[in-house]
């Protein structure tokens, strides 16, 4: 149970306006030394074939905070980079999820989106999932860091990569045009709401996205979750179902994105996690990207409601589906079994 204290305990973050609470499963460890994690990630480095298992144990059970400081003893101690170092000790799926850890929540997510737009091709998966489930307080902060990190804008990013309705929902979700919460339940707005998104689509030949765009980027969450429960009483079919039917491809999975996020975000990811550990071999970049973004953040209920929807524990799942040190660091950060 030290677990649960200990989260109860931590920071809340607001969610415009809102605070939203924080559910991690990796919390700053107690008794840190600094130095003395720095002299140990050395020597498991160093060791012939290297400790990989000592590189995952500090790591995985500090806080971002926690590996900043020791990044910095071991450079005082080693007179080199950490990051290169365990960059030249490790490879493949472990190697991406400890530098993966090397960089803040933020930075994770800046980096994710800068790498779904590199080369040819885009990987509108990474895309849509880090851009459809992020608050507008998240995605200020990730276009900060985006720009000091790359030194583009994300919008012009993601106007370059993208094209059509698929860009338009993007950007105006990147433009954080949400409304803050409020504490007055506005009933008549809701039935407008509801009413143009019925009107818009499942109503008329042909679909005005524009409309459903505004709507969805712009309005409040506890807004938008009133607005799709309306939105029943005039369609005959829910707001996904309806997604389904007039919208296809990219612009099609952002939306449900949107909408289930809106629902219960922790589901939304828990399914993506099950999504990608259905067969034999787990789509690795999907996992990593899930567990790495979300343990500081909200990963202790994305494993409830993991439980909750697919029977079996994400632990369990994990165990199934992955193998080796990567394995290893994967079960550390999810914190445990349920």
């Amino acid at each position: 149970m030290a677990l649960v204290s200990e989260f109860l305990g931590q920071l809340t973050l607001a969610y415009g306006g809102e605070s939203e609470p924080k559910f991690p499963t990796v919390v700053a460890a107690r008794d840190f030394d600094p130095a003395k994690d720095a002299a140990r990630i050395e020597t498991a480095i160093k060791t012939k074939g290297v400790d990989e298992q000592t590189i995952i144990d500090i790591l995985t059970r500090r806080s971002y905070d926690q590996r900043r400081e020791i990044a910095f003893e071991y450079e005082k101690l080693a007179k080199k980079d950490m990051i290169t170092a365990l960059k030249g000790a490790l490879s493949g799926s472990l190697e991406t999820l400890i530098l993966g850890l090397m960089k803040s929540t933020t930075q994770y997510d800046a980096f994710e989106l800068k790498s779904s737009m590199k080369g040819l091709g885009t990987d509108e998966e990474t895309l849509i999932e880090v851009v459809c489930s992020r608050n507008s307080e998240e995605l200020l902060d990730i276009k900060k860091v985006y720009k000091e990190m790359f030194k583009k804008e994300l919008e012009k990013d993601v106007a370059g990569d993208t094209s059509g309705n698929f860009a338009k929902l993007l950007l105006s979700l990147v433009q954080t045009k949400r409304d803050e919460p409020s504490n007055v339940v506005d009933y008549e707005k809701i039935d407008q709401d509801a009413r143009a998104l019925y009107e818009a689509g499942v109503k008329r030949k042909g679909t005005d996205v524009a409309t459903w765009i505004s709507i969805m980027s712009e309005r409040s969450v506890p807004h938008l979750q009133k607005v799709f429960d309306r939105y029943k009483s005039y369609s005959p079919y829910d707001m996904k179902e309806s997604i389904r039917m007039e919208v296809k491809g990219d612009l099609e999975k952002s939306f449900l994105t949107l909408v289930e996020c809106f629902e219960n975000k922790q589901l939304y990811f828990a399914n993506r996690l099950h999504e990608a550990m259905k067969s034999k071999a787990a789509k690795e970049k999907v996992v990593t990207r899930i567990i790495v973004s979300r343990c500081e953040v909200d990963l202790m209920k994305i494993r409830t409601e993991f439980k909750k929807t697919h029977g079996k524990s994400l632990y369990q799942t994990i165990s199934e589906h992955t193998k080796g040190d990567y394995q290893k660091a994967l079960l550390s950060l999810c914190g445990g079994d349920d």
